[in-house]
């Protein structure tokens, strides 16, 4: 699609248009009615084709714009892109022209005219940004093709709102307009006149993922640093979340540090875990990974089992359970250095024991709810420079029924509960990972790994060397992606593992399966991969 511009000063949104090129649109000229506009030698470096034409003195409105159509006459474009051309066009211009479109400075119909952001401050909003519209001959009245809000604060004036509307929603707002257009996707509906009235955008739906989507959080708190301390970092807060969460837990030991960046980042991780379990469950998180996990019939026992998984590695990390925490359970999780210690509730003896620890972090996240009331967030997102990547939470739960048994020998029922932890468990554990497991608890974890084989030996070796009364042997294997040679097939074996659960679909399996069964193996396919790289 082919772009007329038309500014009189700077032009950055056409500049901007021109650099992104939304969907390959791009301006074959750009005119300006001022000599020496700055828009000139922008577009020049841009190798645009520029033209001016100055209202001569005493010319009339309607033979300016009709040189103007005669200039724009000898290039090729679809439509007429405004950025502070500060005319106002005649109905003649707008219906020999092509569909022509400007970005306001403000959310129309609030604050039209030259003096937006003044009006915006005076009036005391708290909210404005820039509307996307059709022109007609009634000055920023045409119909609405794209907003975008930008918050109002305190200490903003004119110029730092001018520059953050720019920047924050007319730099985003105009290229979405463009490429719209170029997708073919405007409907404009016109009057009997042949002036336009409404506008329909195709695809501009809602939905799960919806064309266009605005985030409002406000910030929780000031964090001391990020994850390095030449970090600066902050919380921010969704206030319309109903799931548990440590962004809104109560801070329950007051002579407690504040919490930082990984304290939040890792206590989180720890609550998703142990939300996976109905039963009474116990983890133990380090930089967001399980150092251990595992469920028991108290809470206690499942603390304790956790721990042993790798005690080493627990030193300084957050404990997370899913029941409220008692005087038992406390007084183990006292008893080496923690940071934080996650629960939807704690007694009074169990308070008063953590309390002696001055630095760790207390937290209450409240009820954790039941069933799928516990993910009741559907959604989960990671922020990328220009963007943000969004999927749906990984809320798959299989059952024995779902399991697909693959080698000459069937699992034991022991064997089919131990891969169904094993597998909720290695959910929220970084990939490549592979998990080792016996009843309900962890033995070894090997996370984050760039090969399958090199997370089995890791998982084999923590089993080894830093589980305490645990061993492989005999233990349960879960693999977070298929095996696409039987070679880590083999080094489990070496391991002493006796059954494995992995999604399957390798185009290899025949020959995986095959080593499993000359090793006596027992395997099941989820048909399914859960991978976690952040």
């Amino acid at each position: 699609m082919k772009i007329a511009g038309l500014a009189s000063n700077r032009g950055r949104n056409l500049r901007h248009i021109a650099d992104v090129a939304p969907a390959g649109a791009e301006l074959s000229v750009v005119l300006t009615n001022r000599e020496g506009a700055p828009v000139l030698e922008a577009a020049a470096e841009r190798r645009i084709p520029t033209e001016v034409v100055v209202r001569e003195e005493g010319e009339s409105r309607e033979s300016h714009e009709r040189r103007i159509l005669d200039r724009l006459s000898g290039y090729d474009f679809d439509v007429v892109c405004l950025d502070g051309y500060m005319r106002v066009l005649t109905e003649e211009f707008l219906a020999a022209a092509p569909t022509t479109l400007n970005v306001h400075p403000s959310l129309l119909p609030a604050f039209p005219g030259t003096d937006a952001h003044e009006q915006v401050l005076e009036a005391g909003v708290r909210t404005t940004g820039c509307t996307v519209h059709v022109v007609t001959e009634a000055v920023d009245d045409g119909p609405i093709l794209t907003q975008e809000p930008v918050p109002v604060y305190d200490d903003d004036d004119a110029a730092s709102l001018k520059r953050r509307v720019l920047q924050e929603a007319e730099f985003t707002a105009y290229p979405r307009a463009v490429r719209w257009f170029a997708e073919g996707n405007v409907d404009i509906e016109t009057d009997d006149d042949g002036i336009p009235r409404s506008v329909r955008i195709d695809g501009d739906t809602g939905g799960s993922f919806p064309a266009r989507r605005f985030v409002s959080e406000d910030r929780a708190d000031s964090l001391r640093y990020g994850e390095n301390p030449h970090q600066e970092a902050a919380l921010y807060a969704d206030p319309a979340c109903e799931e548990a969460s440590v962004v809104g837990a109560e801070e329950l030991n007051p002579g407690s540090k504040a919490m930082g960046y990984n304290n939040y980042n890792d206590a989180d991780a720890a609550l998703g875990l142990i939300t996976e379990f109905d039963e009474p469950a116990a983890a133990v998180i380090k930089h967001t990974n399980p150092a251990g996990c595992a469920t028991s019939d108290t809470l206690a026992d499942a603390y304790d089992r956790a721990l042993r998984t790798d005690a080493k590695s627990a030193f300084g990390g957050i404990v997370a359970l899913n029941r409220r925490c008692d005087a038992d359970t406390a007084e183990a999780i006292a008893e080496s250095f923690k940071e934080v210690v996650v629960a939807p509730g704690y007694t009074d003896s169990a308070l008063d024991v953590l309390g002696e620890k001055k630095n760790l972090r207390v937290l209450d996240v409240g009820p954790l709810g039941e069933g799928e009331a516990r993910f009741s967030e559907r959604f989960v997102e990671k922020p990328i420079v220009g963007g943000r990547l969004v999927q749906e939470r990984d809320r798959q739960s299989p059952t024995a029924a779902d399991l697909e048994f693959v080698t000459e020998r069937d699992p034991t029922d022991e064997e089919v509960d131990t891969m169904l932890f094993a597998w909720k468990t290695l959910k929220h554990v970084k990939s490549n990972g592979i998990l080792f497991a016996t009843g309900t608890e962890t033995v070894g974890v090997g996370m984050g790994q760039v090969s399958r084989v090199d997370a089995v030996t890791l998982a084999a070796m923590k089993a080894e060397k830093d589980a305490e009364g645990k061993s492989a042997e005999g233990a349960v294997m879960a693999s977070d992606a298929f095996f696409p040679f039987p070679d880590a097939i083999e080094e489990a074996a070496d391991a002493g593992i006796e059954a494995v659960i992995q999604p399957g679909g390798s185009v290899n399996d025949e020959d995986v399966i095959a080593a499993a069964d000359d090793h006596g193996m027992a395997m099941a396919f989820t048909g399914s991969r859960c991978f976690r790289h952040d």
